[in-house]
């Protein structure tokens, strides 16, 4: 199991935490999404290998900007 934690700007409330949470558990492969308004994280939390572009193509598609390292 791994974890990925992405820096997404965007986010203003809790609303959009449960907009990007919803989308993101469905992912194959994802067993648990926080988003973190405040703080403009994403952790992800793994069971299999995921491709980080998918992770990132899906919250880009709901309107929120992901900052890669």
């Amino acid at each position: 199991m791994g974890t990925l934690i992405i820096k997404v700007k965007g986010m203003v409330c809790n609303g959009c935490e449960n907009r990007i949470q919803n989308v993101l558990k469905r992912v194959d492969g994802v067993n648990e999404v926080l988003a973190d308004y405040k703080q403009e994280l994403v952790t992800i939390k793994t069971s299999l290998e995921i491709d980080k572009n998918v992770i990132y193509e899906k919250i880009q598609d709901l309107g929120f900007e992901v900052e890669e390292d």
